[in-house]
């Protein structure tokens, strides 16, 4: 297998992701790609791979989203990945999942704090269902689709 460029295999990933968790909603929310979030944690906005909005939210006067309105992030690895993942648990976003095509497998990361550390991680190898709590309810995603890769050789 050839090295992927890390944005196709980030849409492969949005691509599927998405659909199911569309469904999954069915309505009570909504699910986005590359959408602006203001977050206390970072000065400017951050554009995750996927975020589930809450139901009823609306943008903000800069025309963006808040923490507040994010129920899940959920985002294919890559370098900087942990600044990523403490800005929005400093934010108080309280589902992370880390999509991650090397290792197989998703990082549920959930309980954030103020002092920007999740609490709680739960690794999820593919094949097993992902099972994401927003709320009262609880979305189930398969992962069989999930994109893979071949560690890059010297690398792991």
């Amino acid at each position: 297998m050839s090295e992927v460029p890390h944005d196709e295999r980030r849409w492969e990933f949005v691509l599927a992701a998405a659909v199911r968790i569309r469904d999954e909603l069915g309505g009570h929310g909504r699910v986005l790609s590359q959408v602006l979030i203001d977050l206390p944690a970072v000065p400017g906005p951050i554009a995750p791979d996927l975020v589930v909005i809450a139901p009823g939210a609306a943008h903000n006067a800069r025309g963006r989203y808040t923490a507040a309105d994010v129920q899940a992030v959920l985002e294919l690895a890559r370098p900087g990945q942990a600044e990523a993942g403490r800005a929005y648990a400093y934010s108080g976003v309280p589902l992370y999942v880390v999509v991650d095509p090397v290792a197989a497998a998703c990082t549920v990361h959930t309980a954030p704090s103020p002092e920007g550390v999740y609490r709680e991680a739960e690794r999820v190898p593919y094949g097993n269902d992902l099972f994401l709590p927003l709320g009262e309810r609880t979305l189930v995603l398969e992962t069989d689709g999930f994109p893979r890769e071949k560690p890059t050789p010297g690398t792991v």
